[in-house]
């Protein structure tokens, strides 16, 4: 069954690379996105036409981009990873990057419920510093695919 995979991923590989590349795309905007969204929502007093307008976006960008974006990535990433050397660092590295991306993702979907309930206790600030997160792995991870240090 593995070398049957394989080799659909070594016929299709470009093609598989360019859905993952597009995947990490749409995910990354939203990892980008939803913190900045909790930024302004925390402005928005509860119950307020804004707070509800806030949580319509913040549930439709996890529920219909950010987690789609998130399952496309793993399994074509995880496709493409069939095909690698499971020793290397870099791939080692990228994938516990990707973990604590993921991790990162399924915090985002908590504080969102925190909104959804109007129980948000974090403040403004908190929500700054979550935006860079990402960005912060996205850099690590690119480097280690592009580069491959290790």
């Amino acid at each position: 069954m593995l070398e049957t995979i394989q080799e659909i991923v070594y016929v299709a590989y470009d093609w598989i690379k360019w859905l993952h590349v597009v995947s990490v795309m749409a995910w990354m905007a939203g990892l980008l996105y939803l913190p900045r969204l909790f930024v302004y929502h925390c402005a928005a007093p509860a119950g307020t036409h804004t707070s509800e307008t806030f949580k319509v976006m913040e549930r439709r960008l996890l529920r219909a981009i950010m987690n789609p974006a998130m399952i496309a990535t793993w399994v074509f990433g995880l496709l493409l990873a069939s095909v690698q050397d499971w020793t290397s660092g870099w791939l080692i590295a990228k994938f516990v990057l990707v973990l604590i991306l993921s991790w990162h993702h399924h915090a985002q979907a908590r504080w969102r419920k925190d909104f959804e309930a109007d129980r948000n206790t974090r403040p403004a600030r908190f929500y700054r510093f979550q935006n860079e997160v990402p960005t912060l792995l996205m850099i690590l991870i690119v480097l280690f695919v592009i580069v491959k240090p290790f």
